[in-house]
């Protein structure tokens, strides 16, 4: 099953995101093909991120959350809130 992650940051948090972004990524590509996409939200003037968005491929809900906990920015304390949901790909999925 497919889980959409929409991950908003606290405000202000620029500075945090920053110094966590390399551990983030690496973490991210740790996780191999499990992240099927995903990348930064921006603001409205498109210059800075305000959140993350990610699609990841998990047997479970819980597994979904317990691996998304482990992000470096969610154990920084980047986020305010965090939204993990079930997902089905049906526009533009890889087997459609």
């Amino acid at each position: 099953m497919f889980y959409t992650v929409l991950c908003l940051d606290k405000p202000d948090s620029a500075e945090l995101r920053i110094a966590t972004r390399d551990a983030h990524i690496v973490f991210l590509k740790k996780l191999g093909e499990t992240i099927k996409f995903g990348g930064p939200m921006l603001d409205d003037s498109e210059s800075d991120m305000i959140g993350s968005m990610i699609v990841i491929e998990s047997h479970s809900l819980e597994a979904a959350k317990a691996t998304m906990a482990s992000d470096p920015y969610a154990e920084a304390g980047l986020f305010a809130s965090v939204d993990i949901r079930p997902w089905k790909w049906t526009v533009g999925a890889p087997d459609a």
